[in-house]
């Protein structure tokens, strides 16, 4: 069995993406950027971006010194907002995360910015099941050594990671550990072992173990 569970956030434990929608659309009012309000199937398309890839694909138009500050306000507004209202979970996922850490330590794994994770913790209540977490906005580094960093700090010897996207898959195998596709989050990813939904997941990695 593995002795360590690590979770993806975006499309993975929760969607926040009406929520950044609201707060980075209050960022681009701000600044008084000339560009038409984010829709929510914009942001959700930057679910697992890096931040600097992030700011090149929203405001295009910008110079980079003009995108930085602009998207350093999003993660300011969002942070707040989220630590206050949260975002969405999926279906039962509170009992489920109870079920697995009767299991085995949980951790957080995620290429969001330094805070984002504080923030979903505080907003959902659900930081009591986690034992650690890690971000590429602490680390600077990719999420495949933010994996083998936390693997390696929580002496991990058989870890899996479950995530949503095609990104996430490529850095658990670069990481040398189990990947378990979450298939109702916001990527596609052919050919691993999938589930449907949160509550599925225990039987799922019954079954990878």
């Amino acid at each position: 069995m593995f002795d360590g569970i690590l979770f993806d956030l975006d499309g993975t434990l929760w969607d926040a993406c009406p929520q950044l929608t609201v707060s980075w659309n209050q960022a681009l009012a701000l600044h008084k950027v000339p560009r038409p309000s984010l829709t929510v199937q914009e942001v959700r398309d930057c679910m697992g971006l890096l931040l600097r890839d992030i700011a090149e694909r929203l405001l295009p138009a910008l110079p980079q010194a003009r995108q930085d500050e602009v998207i350093a306000d999003c993660v300011r507004l969002e942070l707040e907002y989220l630590a206050k209202h949260g975002g969405s979970l999926f279906p039962r996922e509170e009992e489920t995360l109870a079920a697995l850490k009767a299991q085995c330590p949980l951790f957080v794994v995620s290429n969001c910015e330094d805070g984002y994770i504080q923030a979903f913790y505080q907003g959902t209540g659900l930081g009591k099941f986690f034992t650690d977490f890690e971000s590429a906005g602490h680390t600077r580094l990719p999420k495949r050594e933010n994996i083998k960093l936390v693997a390696e700090r929580n002496s991990l010897k058989r870890p899996v990671y479950i995530g949503d996207t095609a990104l996430d898959c490529a850095s658990a195998q670069e990481a040398g550990v189990p990947f378990l596709h979450a298939a109702y989050g916001f990527g596609k990813v052919p050919d691993v072992p999938a589930v449907s939904s949160f509550e599925a997941i225990p039987a799922a990695l019954a079954a990878m173990g």
